[in-house]
C-alpha cells in the first residue's frame, strides 16, 4: 500500500505502510534513506513519519546538503 501526502515543509512525498510481525505499522519514506518510523495504528504511523520528513529535511537544509528529490515509482507484481 503506498500512501501520498503533503508533510509540513510542503514536500510531497512517497511513503510505503505495512504491518510487521508485532503488529506494528511500519512506515518508510524511500526517496529519504533511513527515513522511518513506526505506530501501534495506521493513523499514528502515519503522522510520526510526517514528523521524522519534516525533520529529516529540516536537518538537510541546516547541513547546507541537497534535499532529493521524490523519484520513488511503485508497482503491483503478481506472482
Amino acid at each position: 500500500m503506498t500512501i501520498q501526502f503533503v508533510a509540513m515543509s510542503q514536500y510531497t512525498r512517497q511513503v510505503i505502510l505495512y504491518k510487521d510481525e508485532d503488529d506494528y505499522w511500519v512506515v518508510e519514506c524511500p526517496s529519504l534513506k533511513g527515513c522511518n518510523s513506526q505506530g501501534k495504528t495506521k493513523e499514528e504511523a502515519l503522522s510520526n513519519i510526517k514528523e521524522a520528513i519534516a525533520g529529516y529535511v529540516t536537518a538537510l537544509k541546516e547541513d547546507g546538503l541537497p534535499v532529493p528529490e521524490d523519484n520513488f515509482e511503485t508497482f503491483l507484481v503478481v506472482v
